[in-house]
């Protein structure tokens, strides 16, 4: 679209400089430098990330300065969270508050970044999602002040194993802004041209439940939840969720890149396409069999506390770590067999993950076998 806009300004007579700031490294950039046919991109991140880590880093700051005085412009205030149906206040915004937010998190919190982009109910992430997303940070800023963090010669083995997975971050985003920089077509049909007529569904009997967060299953409940109350759900929790609509219910990734589309505060739509594509198993990176979570497991491996079940969930918070888990169900009502009784008691999981998981493989895996002997 970008290049579209441009072509139609400059028939116009209007000069454009097109720069990219979206991304660390430009994504024509690391094409050029890394690939043998000029101009083309990366499907294969594993590819994408190495070129990545061999390309110069990015100047931060410009070599060159307006004279120009900045103008001051009356302008309407800020809309507010509270005029669009939105809880609580808004929160601060700007370069001022980005900076001081990255700095804030260097300082000390990013050192443990590697088990918190793993455990929802451990330390911080980082946040800086929204702020790249709208440009208040650049991700070039970000990247420098990760490499002058780790020039610490006094960082544990651990402390710089997190600030590489806090890099390792950035160029996972950068790799999907340039799939849609050099694949347009992909946030309308998947990148694998191979997958664009698999049979998801659009509609499912607990599709609501999904979307309310009511599955049945706590880690993918907790996560809807946190994404409703704040626009944000941890990275562990949102993998889980994503494949569970994907997988266990069969429902298309456009319906759950839509969905969150409206709740989450960073939204980008070529980070959403690109995400959603690599779990739904139609986009970049197409593996022999998609990435199917069980979210039983995924608790217990990664909340086995229940804390962040608890934390999200009111229902549960008076449920002791093998109710957290097991989910039992109780006689055909479905409700589980948990020390809890009210008004709204939470539900029995809304498909059996084990039977649906398998019947979504074998259905993928007879599609992908006949793409394969139409392709020949």
């Amino acid at each position: 679209m970008q290049r579209r806009l441009q072509a139609a300004l400059e028939e116009a007579g209007i000069g454009v400089l097109a720069v990219h700031d979206a991304s660390a490294v430009a994504p024509d950039e690391t094409a050029a430098a890394r690939t043998a046919d000029e101009g083309r991109g990366y499907s294969s991140r594993a590819a994408y990330l190495l070129a990545w880590a061999e390309q110069p880093r990015p100047p931060v700051t410009a070599s060159l300065r307006l004279a120009v005085p900045m103008v001051e412009c009356d302008s309407d205030p800020l809309p507010q969270a509270a005029e669009f149906g939105g809880g609580g206040e808004s929160p601060d915004v700007g370069e001022r508050h980005a900076r001081a937010a990255c700095d804030a998190y260097l300082a000390a919190p990013a050192l443990q970044y590697a088990a918190a982009r793993e455990v929802p109910a451990g330390p911080p992430t980082a946040r800086l999602s929204a702020a790249l997303s709208f440009g208040t940070i650049a991700a070039r800023t970000v990247l420098a002040a990760i490499d002058e963090r780790a020039a610490d010669r006094f960082l544990l083995v651990e402390e710089r194993t997190s600030l590489d997975a806090l890099r390792r971050s950035l160029a996972e985003r950068d790799f999907f802004l340039q799939l849609a920089w050099f694949f347009e077509g992909s946030p309308d049909a998947p990148l694998q041209a191979r997958m664009r007529h698999f049979p998801f569904a659009r509609e499912h009997p607990a599709l609501t439940a999904w979307r309310d967060g009511r599955t049945g299953y706590p880690l993918v409940d907790a996560g809807m939840r946190q994404l409703h109350a704040t626009g944000w759900m941890h990275p562990r929790a949102r993998a889980v969720a994503a494949s569970f609509l994907c997988f266990d219910l069969g429902v298309d990734w456009r319906v759950g890149r839509d969905a969150w589309e409206r709740d989450l505060e960073e939204d980008d739509a070529a980070l959403a396409t690109g995400n959603w594509q690599w779990i739904a198993g139609v986009g970049a990176d197409l593996a022999q069999f998609p990435r199917v979570y069980n979210p039983r497991k995924q608790a217990r491996v990664y909340d086995p506390a229940g804390a962040y079940a608890r934390r999200w969930i009111p229902e549960l918070r008076g449920v002791p770590v093998p109710g957290l888990t097991g989910m039992p169900r109780e006689g055909n009502e479905g409700q589980l067999r948990l020390p809890l009784f009210g008004a709204d008691p939470y539900p029995g999981p809304v498909v059996d993950h084990e039977r649906a998981a398998r019947d979504f493989l074998r259905r993928y895996g007879e599609f992908r076998r006949g793409a394969g002997n139409a392709a020949q």
